[in-house]
């Protein structure tokens, strides 16, 4: 009987070592990918809602990187190298922003900003700081030589 015991104990003690191993190579796994992520150009914390359909809810935490004429935004606990989603500058607008309401205040990071962007496929919501708006807005307002602002439908 008293073996028994000694062998459930040994079971769940090597269980444990090998959670705590997998847990320890996901740590690593996220960090190595978000220094391979910045490494193509500076990251800032970037949230998305993802579901709309109950107010306040489906927020996404995230990255968002700037390459060129696009932002690319990638889940924050995923192993996916690529970005989930991709909006190019001349097809996203800046509508308004608004701070976190209900549920949004526990979701997203502390003292973000809730950006509301028109789209060609319909609006976006996006939480960022308030300096990464700052750049956001410089982002979206700047473009490179010979830009036709007036070609612009979403300007």
């Amino acid at each position: 009987m008293h073996d028994g015991w000694l062998g459930v104990l040994d079971a769940l003690g090597i269980l444990l070592v090998v959670l705590l191993v997998l847990l320890a190579g996901m740590v690593v796994s996220l960090v190595l990918r978000r220094r391979a992520i910045s490494r193509a150009g500076a990251t800032f914390e970037l949230s998305h809602r993802v579901r709309d359909q109950r107010p306040g809810h489906g927020w996404v935490l995230g990255v968002g990187r700037y390459t060129g004429e696009s932002l690319e935004w990638f889940r924050i606990f995923s192993l996916d190298p690529r970005p989930k989603r991709v909006w190019n500058r001349d097809e996203i607008a800046y509508e308004a922003r608004r701070s976190p309401e209900g549920p949004e205040e526990g979701s997203l990071y502390d003292g973000h900003v809730v950006v509301v962007c028109r789209t060609p496929g319909g609006e976006v919501e996006l939480a960022m700081s308030e300096s990464s708006l700052m750049g956001f807005q410089s982002w979206l307002e700047s473009g490179p030589p010979g830009t036709n602002w007036d070609a612009k439908p979403l300007r």
